[in-house]
């Protein structure tokens, strides 16, 4: 048998010919795929393995994740997430903030960059929170005009039309280097 693509339950060889090897599993009658990759038969052995692809990134508890502010609810906010832990991702995935305690307080707004710590997988949701220092928006821009904002503690200000608005600012706001571009 030659060497071919595999998406999970495919089936890859009969349990006559082969042993299941890595990443492969016995239904009873046929050796299938656990995993999305390439068919591997070592015929001095009888055994099938199936050789798999990069899987996309998902972050794990404790992570930290910089994306960019999706969608606004009534007490949490999406972040689509471009970098975990600094590397780039384009796995699409989305983390879920809560925004407890922020009442009429804006947090975020849909477009700001901002960095985030996962807190938790609960349920198929990636939990993360914004409350640390280091936490939260890292760029935006004015929401009236579009310019450029300076930082003003726990609010942001346009440079071109003078509109103040709070933002839970990163102590890295600012900073172009809270990326480190290139590292895989």
């Amino acid at each position: 048998m030659s060497s071919k693509e595999t998406l999970p339950g495919d089936k890859i060889a009969i349990i006559e010919e082969f042993e299941t090897g890595q990443n492969t599993f016995d239904d009873g009658q046929s050796i299938r795929s656990l995993v999305v990759g390439l068919s591997e038969f070592d015929k001095t052995n009888r055994i099938a393995n199936i050789k798999e692809i990069k899987r996309p990134s998902v972050p794990k508890t404790g992570n930290s994740v910089i994306g960019i502010v999706s969608a606004l609810m009534n007490n949490m906010f999406a972040i689509s997430v471009l970098y975990i832990d600094g590397k780039p991702t384009h796995s699409g995935l989305e983390v879920i903030c809560q925004a407890r305690g922020a009442k009429k307080r804006i947090l975020v707004r849909v477009g700001d960059v901002v960095a985030a710590k996962v807190i938790n997988l609960l349920n198929g949701v990636i939990h993360a929170i914004i409350s640390e220092p280091e936490l939260g928006v890292l760029f935006t821009k004015c929401n009236k005009c579009a310019g450029k904002v300076i930082s003003m503690g726990s609010s942001v200000k346009c440079a071109d039309c003078g509109y103040i608005e709070e933002r839970k600012i990163s102590s890295k706001f600012g900073n172009s280097d809270f990326i480190k571009l290139g590292s895989n």
